[in-house]
């Protein structure tokens, strides 16, 4: 049932973003994952943590951000492109998610791009590289994809890694799970891939204090593969209580 529910999920969101500049709602996007609104809307809920409302309003913040950033275009004609009644709407509905006007992020954010700089991992506090080949492997911060004002991460490979079948690595990051003993724990996050020859995906398992592996999921049977836009997916798993 889980993996129906992605695939759902999945599916309005293509839905959305194919239709982000038209007029949208519970109804329609129900409609084309092919569920009743209010069972759709529990759903929806449940695994992108925000109504349908909220996440369309989002992905056209980020759209019309990507705009200000790499167009010319005139921030009121952004603005009624996605749907605001006025430039005073768009410019309320993006402080609040950026935490800065359209012209102050536009003027700003374009300076970080032009001084953009590729991080080292220990400059990316919590995360490292690890995998059968980490040295094929790099990460950046990539400031041309935010979320609010937090830039995203890309990790890609080099074509020593690419032409390794075996070959794979991952961006990972650790933490005690002791407060989620007997809990159903669950990673998400939004992915966009590039090429990707073999198979991506999260990833997320708890061990014990011997490094004996307790809990495990990733994406192997419902990989993205290939070149994908912006998506939402998810591990889920119980965190089993001690013995």
């Amino acid at each position: 049932m889980r993996v129906i529910h992605y695939q759902l999920i999945h599916k309005s969101i293509e839905f959305i973003e194919q239709h982000l500049e038209e007029d949208l709602d519970l109804e329609k996007v129900a409609k084309a994952a092919g569920l009743s609104k209010y069972h759709f809307h529990r759903i929806f809920r449940k695994y992108v943590n925000k109504n349908v409302h909220e996440y369309i309003r989002a992905r056209r913040l980020s759209q019309a951000a990507n705009l200000l950033l790499y167009s010319e275009t005139r921030i009121l004609e952004i603005a009624l492109q996605y749907g605001f009644e006025s430039q005073e709407a768009f410019t309320r509905a993006f402080k609040e998610i950026y935490d800065l006007p359209p012209a102050q992020y536009r003027s700003q954010v374009r300076l970080l791009i032009q001084e953009r700089e590729v991080f080292t991992m220990s400059e990316i506090t919590g995360w490292y590289i690890t995998g059968t080949h980490p040295d094929n492997y790099k990460v950046e911060i990539d400031p041309r994809v935010c979320y609010k004002t937090s830039p995203s991460m890309h990790l890609y490979s080099n074509e020593e890694a690419a032409q390794d079948d075996n070959s794979f690595g991952t961006l990972m990051q650790q933490f005690q799970a002791r407060e989620y003993r007997g809990k159903r724990m669950r990673f998400s996050g939004f992915v966009r891939t590039e090429n990707v020859t073999g198979w991506s995906g999260l990833w997320m398992r708890v061990d014990d204090n011997q490094q004996n592996m307790l809990a495990f999921d990733n994406m192997q049977n419902r990989s993205i593969q290939g070149t994908t836009e912006w998506n939402h997916y998810a591990c889920v798993m119980d965190r089993p209580k001690p013995t």
